[in-house]
C-alpha cells in the first residue's frame, strides 16, 4: 500500500473526512502540486508522510456555557485542532464567529502547518475557536463568554505546548480576556497568546503583520519582474486589521487601494484610500456593524450594494476577508480589465477554480505563502515573551521583511516552471519539505 496513487490517496482521504469540503479542497490542493515530488523521494512515501500529514494529531471539542445580560443561559461549542506539532508548539488562531465547523478549523490548520513551516521560524500548525458570535454582544457578555471558553481551553495549551492567537471575530479585546482568564487559572504570567496589548507582552506591528506581509510578498513578487509597487492600483477586500494594514503600507511604498468591501457591498475610491481614510478603516471595524456603506457616505464616493469589488479595473487584486471569496468568473473580470497580479491574502480566498485560472492566466500566490506576516509576528511576539524583551517597531518590521522575502525565495525555489514562478507549488513544497523532514527524524509519532 505504500505505492497507492494520488487518485487512491485522495479517494481515501475523502471517504475519511465526508462533508467537510473545506478541509477537502486544502488538502486536494496540496496534493496535487506536491504529489510529484513525494514519488520523486521515497523515504516520504514509506514513511506515509502525506497519510499523517492529513489526518491532525488532536482534535478538542468542548461545551462553552455562559450567561447574557438578560440572565439567559447561551451555550456554543468550542473546539482546537492541534494538527502537526513537527516543527515546534502548536501555532494557529482562535476564530470566533457563526459560520465556525470543525471543517473549517481542520482546512485552517492543515493550511496552517504549511504557512508556520514557511516562516522557518519553529512552529506547528493548529487552530481554533467557538460558533459564538461577538457581533452585538457587550462587552460583559464577550467577556464572559471568553472566560468560559478559557476554563476548558486552558487545559490544553501552553507556551511549549499550544500558543493560539486571535483570528475573525478575536480581537485586542478577546484575547485580553482570555489571557486574564488563563492566567487566574493557572496563576502563571506566560507567553500563551498572541496578539497581546503592548501593556502585558504584546508586540509591536502585530495587528498590522498580516497586512504588511502581504504587501511585502507582492512587492517581492513584481520584483522577479523587474517592477515595484509605485504607481500601481490595488482593489482589497475586507476593512478589518488585514485590509487596514494592507492599504497602510502599500500607500506608503507608492501605491493606491481604491477599494474596500464588507457583506454589505464595496467602496470605490478613485482617490486612493490614504491618510485618515486608513485611519477610518479603524473606526468602520470598531463600530461592530459590520458595513463599509458609512465610509462612502462620509468620503463623497460609489458604494455598490451586494458586489464585491472584483469588477473594477486595477493593477492588483488582494482578496483579504474570508475563504473562498473569488471565484473563477471574478479572476476571468479581473484578468479582461487588465489585472496582472492577484495575490490571496485571506485563508484559501479563492476557490479551487479561480486559483486554477489565477494562476494560469496570471501571477498568482496562496495564502499560506502570502498571509504568513500575521503568524510571524506572532512567532516573534512568542520569542520576545520567552526573552522578556520588547523590540522596536522597525525590529519587528525590519524581522517581517526578511521573513517574507525568504518565503518568496522558498517559493520560487520550489516554484520554478521554465520562465515563470507556480507560487502554489512553490508554497505548498517548500512548506511540506521542512515539515516532512521532521516527521521522519522523529519518527512514527
Amino acid at each position: 500500500m505504500a505505492n497507492i496513487s494520488k487518485t487512491e490517496f485522495l479517494n481515501a482521504v475523502r471517504a475519511k473526512n465526508k462533508g467537510e469540503d473545506e478541509f477537502l479542497q486544502a488538502v486536494e490542493e496540496v496534493v496535487e502540486t506536491v504529489w510529484d515530488y513525494y514519488v520523486e523521494h521515497p523515504q516520504y512515501r514509506q514513511a506515509k508522510i502525506l497519510e499523517r500529514m492529513a489526518e491532525p494529531e488532536r482534535v478538542i471539542m468542548f461545551r462553552v456555557p455562559w450567561v447574557d445580560d438578560s440572565g439567559e443561559v447561551q451555550i456554543n461549542r468550542g473546539f482546537r485542532v492541534e494538527f502537526n506539532s513537527a516543527l515546534g508548539p502548536y501555532k494557529g488562531g482562535l476564530r470566533f464567529h457563526a459560520s465556525v465547523t470543525l471543517s473549517g478549523l481542520k482546512f485552517l490548520g492543515f493550511e496552517q502547518t504549511f504557512k508556520n513551516s514557511l516562516t522557518t521560524l519553529p512552529m506547528g500548525g493548529g487552530k481554533g475557536g467557538s460558533d459564538f458570535n461577538p457581533k452585538g454582544k457587550s462587552d460583559n457578555e464577550i467577556m464572559r463568554f471568553c472566560q468560559a471558553f478559557m476554563s476548558e481551553l486552558y487545559r490544553h495549551i501552553g507556551a511549549n505546548t499550544d500558543v493560539p492567537a486571535g483570528d475573525i471575530g478575536v480581537g485586542g479585546r478577546e484575547i485580553g480576556y482570555l489571557f486574564g482568564q488563563y492566567k487566574k487559572l493557572k496563576n502563571e504570567f506566560s507567553g500563551i497568546l498572541t496578539g497581546k496589548g503592548m501593556e502585558y507582552g504584546g508586540s509591536r506591528i502585530r495587528p498590522e503583520a498580516t497586512g504588511f506581509g502581504a504587501v511585502y510578498f507582492v512587492k517581492e513578487m513584481l520584483a522577479t519582474k523587474g517592477e515595484t509597487l509605485e504607481g500601481k492600483t490595488i482593489s482589497l477586500s475586507g476593512f478589518g486589521n488585514v485590509a487596514w494594514g494592507a492599504a497602510l503600507k502599500a500607500t506608503e511604498l507608492g501605491a493606491k487601494v481604491v477599494t474596500i468591501s464588507g457583506p454589505d457591498g464595496y467602496i470605490y475610491d478613485e482617490e486612493g484610500i490614504t491618510d485618515h481614510k486608513i485611519d477610518y478603516l479603524l473606526e468602520l471595524r470598531a463600530s461592530n456593524m459590520d458595513i463599509v456603506e458609512p465610509y462612502a457616505e462620509r468620503y463623497g464616493v460609489p458604494f455598490f450594494e451586494g458586489k464585491k469589488p472584483w469588477e473594477q479595473k486595477v493593477d492588483i487584486a488582494m482578496p483579504c476577508a474570508i475563504q473562498n471569496e473569488m471565484d473563477d468568473m471574478d479572476v476571468k473580470t479581473l484578468i479582461d480589465n487588465g489585472c496582472q497580479l492577484i495575490a490571496e491574502v485571506s485563508n484559501m480566498g479563492l476557490t479551487a477554480e479561480a486559483a486554477d485560472l489565477a494562476a494560469e492566466k496570471t501571477t498568482f500566490a496562496p495564502g499560506k505563502a502570502v498571509n504568513a506576516g500575521g503568524v510571524a509576528v506572532s512567532g516573534l511576539e512568542m520569542s520576545q515573551n520567552s526573552m522578556r524583551l520588547l523590540w522596536s517597531e522597525e525590529e519587528v518590521d525590519e524581522r517581517l521583511k526578511h521573513i517574507m522575502s525568504d518565503i518568496h525565495k522558498t517559493c520560487v525555489e520550489y516554484g520554478q516552471e521554465n520562465s515563470k514562478v507556480n507560487y502554489i507549488k512553490g508554497a505548498n513544497i517548500g512548506g511540506f519539505v521542512k515539515v516532512a523532514d521532521a516527521m521522519i527524524a522523529q519518527g512514527v509519532v
